[in-house]
């Protein structure tokens, strides 16, 4: 009953910057935390970074300083600001969402990805 829908991947070059962004609809009382994960070929997902409700933020050290999160409670939406992209930022990006549900009780829910190319 909840969806989380990822958007704002596109190819660009290094130093360029994006904003993903992470819409959740459904039955949704509130949203607990919005995690980024990432992924690249060969290579084990990623946690990116973490939003909790209160604002608090945690960064992987590979991208701090350069990704800020942010959150629009009141439209269950988050956004992931990318800048200084480099080539190893180059993945499948994924919204992941601990999800307070309008009728009580929690759900995880994973976004589809969207692709992230960071190359010359």
């Amino acid at each position: 009953q909840v969806q989380l829908v990822e958007s704002g991947g596109a190819l660009v070059q290094p130093g360029e910057s994006l904003r993903l962004s992470c819409a959740a609809s459904g039955n949704i009382l509130s949203i607990y935390a919005m995690n980024w994960y990432r992924q690249a070929p060969g290579k084990q997902r990623e946690l990116v970074a973490v939003i909790t409700s209160d604002g608090s933020t945690n960064y992987a050290t590979s991208v701090k300083g350069r990704f800020t999160l942010s959150r629009d409670n009141a439209e269950n939406k988050g956004y992931l600001q990318m800048n200084s992209l480099k080539p190893d930022d180059t993945a499948v990006y994924y919204c992941h969402a601990d999800i307070i549900l309008v009728a009580g009780g929690l759900l995880d829910s994973w976004g589809q990805g969207t692709q992230v190319t960071v190359s010359s």
